[in-house]
Formats: C-alpha cells, structure tokens, sequence
C-alpha cells in the first residue's frame, strides 16, 4: 500500500560573475552577448550538476547519491558482473522498467571489459543514431562528478531519475555592474539562480559502493 509523507525542498542561491574589458565590451566584431549566454550556462549547468549528485545538503541541494538505498557493497576492491547484476535487481521491478545507469568514464572503462557466465560482454554498444549505449539493456549515462573507483566510493548508481526533483526558485537574474571595476577598465556581469534538489523516493534509486571502507 502506498503511504505519503511530507518533505521540504528549500532554496540555495548559485552565483557567478564575469568580468569585461572596456575594450572588449566595446568590439562590435565579438558576439559579447552570446559569449557571456553561453559561459554563464556552462558554469551554472556544472555546478548544478555537481550538486544534484554529489551534494550533501549544506549550503547546498541533496544530491542524489547523499539520497539513494545502499543496494551493493563490492565483495573485492574491482566490480565483477555479479556486482553489477546484483545491483540490477536490488531495484525493485516497477522502477528497472525506466531505470538507467549512472557512472564516470574510469567505470565504465571497467565495465566495458566485463563479460557474463556466456562469455559475452554485458556492456552494449548503440548501433542505432542517437540511442544511447546499454549495460544489461538498461541505458547508462556518465558523469564527471560521479566518484571514481575507490574503496568505499559510491561508484555507480541505478534507478528512475524521475523521483529526483529539482525545485527553482526564480528564473536566472542577470546584473550589470559598471561602477564596480570600473577602475580596472572593466565591466562585471553578475548571474544568479536560486535553487534546490532531492530525491524523493529513495527506494527508486541504488547505489554500488567499492569494499575497503565507509561509503561517501
């Protein structure tokens, strides 16, 4: 039976500047507009990411991994294809019909060179245009900020992503500031979004820790 609960996803303010030459400012030939679009997205976009895997709460969203079930804890310091298979089925049937994969390359360099009780390797490459690759026909996805294989690292997650919600507050605000380098010659850009993340069903999603320690 289906119980419900209550749960409290707050607010936490990310910001980032960047700082303009007179000159620059003042080259039509440059796209400045679409230069500071784009720098502002890519510096906002990683650190949300960051946050939303690896954050721990403080001063910052609850980031995925800080949320998820404990699913498999390695019985060595390498992850063998039963790890992996019993992380697949330590997620309960209803979330693995829309689960995927999450891990960094250094895993999934690992994976690539695994192979099941038939001989053949569990991952999967695509060989169809914009599908991505599968292990154990589920789709994986990487990600920079997930931890690399180490003792006591939560190295891979598995689960539906879709019970992860990420809460914004406001738009992205965007300041002007002249006055404030203006003695350097320059001209400061100033980004702002307000913003939070949790996963609210933490059955949905398992994580594998490597043995060798506490996971963190």
């Amino acid at each position: 039976e289906d119980s419900f609960g209550q749960t409290t996803i707050g607010a936490y303010k990310l910001g980032t500047a960047i700082k303009i030459s007179d000159e620059l400012l003042h080259d039509s030939v440059f796209d400045l507009a679409g230069y500071i679009a784009s720098e502002f997205a890519r510096r906002i976009g990683t650190k949300e990411e960051e946050a939303f895997i690896v954050g721990d709460g403080k001063n910052k969203p609850s980031g995925v991994l800080e949320g998820a079930q404990a699913g498999v804890t390695t019985a060595g310091a390498t992850i063998s294809f039963d790890d992996v298979m019993d992380l697949y089925h330590s997620l309960r049937s209803p979330y693995r019909r829309s689960a995927v994969w999450l891990l960094n390359d250094t895993t999934v360099k690992a994976l690539r060179k695994l192979k099941d009780g038939n001989g053949n390797y569990i991952w999967q490459p695509s060989v169809q245009a914009g599908q991505p690759d599968m292990i154990l026909n589920r789709p994986y996805y990487t990600s920079s900020f997930m931890p690399d294989l180490a003792a006591g690292k939560k190295v891979m997650a598995f689960g539906e992503f879709s019970y992860y919600w990420i809460a914004d507050r406001q738009g992205r605000s965007f300041k002007r500031l002249n006055e404030l380098y203006a003695a350097n010659g320059q001209v400061g850009f100033l980004a702002s979004q307000r913003v939070d993340g949790k996963l609210i069903l933490p059955e949905a999603v398992k994580t594998m820790a490597l043995k060798g320690g506490s996971a963190a």
